[in-house]
């Protein structure tokens, strides 16, 4: 098991393709801000970061064959969580019609856009800073004693 495999870097990780997407949706809503017809979407939230760690969204692994359990695999119970080996991450973009629709059908309205976007920025900010503080924590305790 590597230092990857731990589901703490697994959360922020999937927290972090789950970012990456929704910024790739909102995007995609500002480029069709003039579309006739078209409705805003945006991705439905994951749970909250401690409610995923505390329904053990990943279970542990099976280590040794002594171990209670019997073999072990990866349940993936969110989207927000990283997809097993072989499956592709998935986010579904859902509608999400902003405050207002013009005539011709249009719902995106850019300033609720730009807020969804630095949203997403001040998230994405804070998940790398979890993780540098993680990984900064794993280098101390995999530190030899006095040095």
């Amino acid at each position: 098991m590597g230092v990857a495999d731990l589901p703490l870097l697994q959360q922020i990780k999937g927290r972090l393709g789950w970012l990456d997407e929704r910024q790739r949706v909102i995007a995609q809503n500002v480029a069709n801000a003039d579309t006739p017809g078209y409705g805003a979407q945006d991705l439905k939230a994951p749970p909250a970061f401690a409610d995923a760690m505390r329904g053990g969204g990943l279970p542990m692994a099976q280590t040794h064959p002594g171990h209670a359990g019997g073999r072990v695999e990866m349940l993936r119970t969110s989207n927000a969580h990283i997809a097993p080996a072989g499956s592709r991450l998935r986010y579904d973009p859902m509608k999400a019609p902003d405050s207002e629709t013009t005539m011709d059908g249009n719902s995106v309205v850019m300033e609720e856009q730009m807020l969804k976007m630095a949203e997403s920025r001040m998230a994405y900010d804070a998940a790398i800073g979890f993780y540098q503080k993680s990984m900064s924590m794993i280098r101390l305790a995999a530190k030899k004693p006095g040095a």
